[in-house]
Order: structure tokens, then C-alpha cells, then sequence
């Protein structure tokens, strides 16, 4: 977590993005990147295409004198403007950088174009291995205190935890791992009651840790409802299908990002494969 990619389209949704990786440098030293992407134009359109790269320089010069005083840690804050797709040219910075997370809108527009309304947010998560925080609409926590981290059926869900304990040691936060029943039938309650224990295990000893369950039919309405109760800032989740009922980046986790309140960091197993997971841990 040492470079923040952060798209921006000059929304005031799309500035949490930013807040949040300011948020970030107040716990440690990070570089933060915002990156804004042209229009597509044709040679005949240069001219207005050299208008829109002169106007948002001098929106994001403002951004920086705006923001800059607020980073800690001797963080550095930058910027550079793009031509591409949208999420091609995110995702080509990210992975430009080491160890980078990008932080996410998934609501905004602005006079040029509008960025995240639509797919380029869910294009941006499904087209990389490095983890993404979504911010919905014109929110941005104050700080992360407590974690939601649900548990399914699949190895994948698990797979999150290790990067999800670093992120809670960073802030002091707590987590509660919650175990997500969709059925009620004896097999599978006593799978994910035994992943759950499984997992509160390997969290406790390094940040406090919280378990729980949750029956019903709705994955996103649980985890929006249980954390609404506890007020929690962020809701972990994985973002590919491993096996059985995972937290996919299909319609669940659209669901997911699109009703959650809080921040939601999306993760994939092949990323978190990478960093060390509970790859070992399937069933």
C-alpha cells in the first residue's frame, strides 16, 4: 500500500477517492497518482482535445494546493492526464507501480465526460489483480475503525483476510468476521461456521477481532444491514468466482458496491494468491 492510484473526473464524488488516499497517508508514507483520462478525439478535434488537457492541468494544480497540506507522513500527492480508455489507462498505471491500490468512485461526472457512471468502475475491478476501494456518491469515512469481513462457501472469500489484517493493523481497526448463510442446511452452516473460526483464528493476536453470522437470501442486504448496525467504514470482499457461493465480481458483488454505504475493498484470489493467502485452506 505504498502507491494510490485514484481516477479522477473532477466530481466531488470522484474527489473521495483522493480523500481517501489521504486518509491513508496519515497512517504511513504513500505516493498518491490521480489520473485523468482525454476524450477520444480525431487530429480534427486536437484543438479541443488541447483545451480539455489545459483545463484539467489547471483543476488539478488547484486539487494539489488544495489537498497537499493535508497529506502526512512526507507523502507526495501528483498528476498526469492520459488518452485511452478509461479503465485501461487506471489499470496500466497500477500495475506500472508496486504495491499499488486504487481508490475509486463508483458514482461521478463532469463537463467532459462522465467516468464512472456505467461499467468503468466494475471494468476497472475486473481487469486487475491490485486492490480497489470503491467509494459510493459523495462519501468518505473519517477514519477506518471497523472492518466487515464476510465468509462464504468459497476458498476465495478467505483468500482476502491476510491483506485485510494488514490494512486493520494500519489503522488500529477491529474486524468482524462474519459468516454469510444463504442455506440453512447443515452441511454448509457447519463448513462456514468452521472457515469463519478458521480465519478469527489466524486474525486474533494481531488486530481484535469480532465473529458473527448472518442468515438470509440477500449477501448484499446482510452485509449492508450487519454493517449499518456495528457502523462500520470498510466491507472486505473477493471479486472472482473460486467454487461454490463466492463474493464474485458477477451480479452479488455488483450488488455489493452498488447498495454498500461504506467504502468496499475488492480483492481477487490470484492477487492475494501472490502476497500469501489461505490458498491451503480450501474445502
Amino acid at each position: 500500500m505504498k502507491n494510490f492510484i485514484v481516477p479522477i473526473d473532477f466530481s466531488v464524488e470522484s474527489l473521495n477517492g483522493l480523500k481517501l488516499a489521504i486518509l491513508f497517508s496519515k497512517q504511513a508514507q504513500v505516493n498518491i497518482h490521480m489520473v485523468y483520462v482525454l476524450q477520444k478525439s480525431s487530429d480534427a478535434d486536437k484543438q479541443s482535445q488541447d483545451e480539455e488537457q489545459r483545463i484539467a492541468q489547471g483543476r488539478f494544480e488547484k486539487i494539489i494546493g488544495d489537498f497537499q497540506p493535508q497529506l502526512g507522513n512526507d507523502s507526495t500527492i501528483q498528476f498526469q492526464i492520459n488518452k485511452g480508455r478509461v479503465y485501461q489507462e487506471v489499470v496500466n498505471l497500477a500495475d506500472q507501480l508496486s504495491d499499488s491500490v486504487i481508490t475509486a468512485s463508483t458514482h461521478g461526472a463532469s463537463g467532459f465526460q462522465e467516468l464512472f457512471i456505467g461499467s468503468n468502475a466494475f471494468r476497472i475491478i475486473s481487469a486487475t489483480e491490485k486492490p480497489v476501494i470503491t467509494l459510493r456518491k459523495n462519501y468518505c469515512p473519517e477514519g477506518i475503525s471497523k472492518i466487515v469481513l464476510p465468509i462464504d462457501l468459497s476458498a476465495g472469500s478467505r483468500q482476502k483476510v491476510p491483506f485485510t489484517t494488514d490494512l486493520a493493523k494500519l489503522f488500529g481497526a477491529e474486524i468482524h468476521v462474519v459468516g454469510v448463510h444463504t442455506s440453512r442446511g447443515k452441511q454448509d452452516v457447519k463448513k462456514i461456521r468452521s472457515y469463519t473460526s478458521q480465519v478469527a483464528g489466524y486474525i486474533e493476536g494481531k488486530v481484535h477481532c469480532e465473529s458473527n453470522e448472518v442468515f438470509g437470501d440477500s449477501i448484499p442486504d446482510m452485509l449492508n444491514n450487519y454493517s449499518n448496525a456495528i457502523k462500520a467504514d470498510l466491507i472486505s470482499i473477493t471479486t472472482e468466482q473460486s467454487s461454490g457461493i463466492s463474493l464474485i465480481m458477477g451480479n452479488t458483488a455488483h450488488q455489493i458496491l452498488n447498495k454498500a454505504e461504506i467504502p468496499v475493498l475488492c480483492l481477487t484470489p490470484k492477487h492475494m494468491t501472490k502476497s500469501g493467502s489461505f490458498a491451503s485452506m480450501g474445502g
